[in-house]
C-alpha cells in the first residue's frame, strides 16, 4: 500500500477545456457591435439635428424682427417724404404760417435770476488744480516713465 492519502475522484475537479467559439456567437457579437455603432451614430445625429433646429429658430426670429423693423422704417420714410411732414416741420421748426394766419411766438418775461446758492471753490479742488501737471508733462510721463526735463 502506498503512503499517499487517497482522494475520492468525485471531489477532484476536472479541468475544463475552453469551448471553441461557435459561428452563432460570432454573428451575434457582430450584430451587437454594429447596432452599438449605429446607436452612437444615431444619437449624434439627433443632437446635431436639435442644434440645427435651435439655430434655425433663432434665425427665423431674427428675420421676423428685421422684417418688422424694415416695415417700420418704410412707413417712417413714407411719412418723411409726404407733404404732411413738410407742413408739420414748416410750422414747428421753420416758424412758417399759411395765408391768413398769425404767428404767435411767446416771449418769457424778463426777470433777473436770483442765485439760490453761491458757488465757493473748495480749497481741496483749488489745490489740485494748482498742482495738476500740464498736458506736456502728462504725455512725457506716459512715454518715458520719468519726469520731464527742466
Amino acid at each position: 500500500m502506498t503512503d499517499q492519502p487517497s482522494t475520492p475522484k468525485s471531489a477532484s475537479k476536472p479541468r475544463s477545456t475552453p469551448r471553441p467559439i461557435s459561428s452563432m456567437q460570432i454573428v451575434f457579437g457582430s450584430i451587437l457591435a454594429i447596432s452599438l455603432l449605429l446607436a452612437i451614430n444615431f444619437s449624434g445625429r439627433i443632437a446635431a439635428g436639435r442644434q440645427l433646429n435651435a439655430q434655425r429658430q433663432e434665425l427665423l426670429h431674427s428675420i421676423e424682427t428685421l422684417q418688422a423693423r424694415a416695415t417700420a422704417l418704410r412707413t417712417e420714410l413714407n411719412f418723411y417724404a409726404s407733404d404732411a411732414f413738410i407742413e408739420e416741420w414748416a410750422r414747428r421748426e421753420g416758424k412758417m404760417i399759411k395765408a391768413g394766419e398769425v404767428l404767435v411766438v411767446p416771449v418769457p418775461p424778463f426777470t433777473t435770476p436770483t442765485p439760490i446758492l453761491t458757488a465757493t471753490p473748495m480749497p481741496e479742488i483749488a489745490a489740485r488744480r494748482e498742482s495738476a501737471p500740464s498736458n506736456f508733462e502728462l504725455w512725457w510721463q506716459l512715454f518715458f516713465d520719468s519726469p520731464p526735463p527742466r
